[in-house]
Formats: C-alpha cells, sequence, structure tokens
C-alpha cells in the first residue's frame, strides 16, 4: 500500500472485533515506531504492551472510562523517558524533545496498524498518575498515549480538513 493512501485511509477507531492481534504483527507495529527520527538520535521512548483484560479495565477507567480501550485486543502504552532526553537537552529535551520524539514514533505506529489492515487510536485523555501505577511506570518515564489496537468493528468517514491555503504560510506567517 503506497504511503500516500495510508495517511488518508487511518483513523481513529475505537470499536474493534473480538479477533486477535498476532505478536508479529503488534512487533512490526513496535519496530515502525523504533524507526522514528529522535533528537540526537536518543530513542526516548519506551512501550508497554498490555493484553491483560484486568490491566486494560484498569487503562480504561484511568482514561476517564473510554470503555473501548479495554476492549481492544492489546493496548500499547507509548512512555518517553524525560532523564534520557534530559542528560543531553536539559529542560528543552525534557519537557520538549522527548514528547516530540515519542509523538513521531506514536504516529508511525499509527501508520503501520492501519498498512497492517489494524485499527487504533491515539488516545492521551488520561490519568498520568493512575497510569503510572497501574503499569509501575518509574518516576522520570511518562506515559504520553495508549494506543488500542485491533481489528476496526467500524469505518468511519474521512473527517474534515482544512484546506491547505488555510494552514500553509510561506516566508512569513
Amino acid at each position: 500500500m503506497d504511503i500516500f493512501e495510508i495517511f488518508k485511509l487511518r483513523r481513529s477507531i475505537r470499536a474493534f472485533t473480538e479477533e486477535d492481534v498476532s505478536d508479529e504483527q503488534i512487533e512490526k507495529i513496535l519496530e515502525a515506531a523504533r524507526w522514528a527520527p529522535s533528537a540526537g538520535n536518543i530513542q526516548p521512548w519506551e512501550f508497554i504492551v498490555v493484553r491483560r483484560p484486568d490491566i486494560k479495565r484498569d487503562l480504561a477507567r484511568a482514561a476517564l472510562n473510554q470503555t473501548f480501550i479495554e476492549e481492544a485486543p492489546v493496548v500499547i502504552v507509548a512512555c518517553a523517558d524525560e532523564i534520557r532526553s534530559g542528560r543531553i537537552y536539559g529542560n528543552r529535551g525534557v519537557n520538549l524533545y522527548c514528547i516530540q520524539d515519542t509523538a513521531a514514533a506514536i504516529e508511525n505506529m499509527l501508520l503501520a496498524a492501519c498498512a497492517l489492515g489494524l485499527g487504533a487510536c491515539w488516545v492521551g485523555a488520561f490519568d498520568e498518575e493512575a497510569a503510572r501505577k497501574i503499569l509501575r511506570i518509574p518516576r522520570g518515564v511518562r506515559p504520553v498515549a495508549m494506543i488500542p489496537v485491533g481489528y476496526p468493528a467500524e469505518k468511519p468517514s474521512p473527517p474534515r480538513k482544512r484546506p491547505l491555503k488555510e494552514i500553509v504560510h510561506y516566508e512569513t506567517f
């Protein structure tokens, strides 16, 4: 599948079939994340793969009761290692670069899931401290997103996108 097609086909999927997602598929998604760009090639990301129903249920509760999270066969929690980025880039590494880098990895995962015929959703609305406790994430590593992954049980219409002429500026704003 052409990458430009994938950009347009990818949707936020919030309903999944009961069909399982293989370890090989998850590994391909994680491999795509691993190849994301990062400041200074520091690669400050960490990923937690969750299949256990009790942990997914707790994560869904921590995510403002977004129950579709627990209904997905797999949830990948993407984390940013603030300490790893901070060692080289100080406060900017802690407060910006590690988040940007992890966001790039998350986007790669979403596109890879789409290319594999899977659905996924970038979930950023959650109680960080609750997620930290549930997943035993150490201080200095920040949970950035929960990504439920599975076979889509819905086919959302394409969202409206602003035209380029509204969002692109040349030379100055």
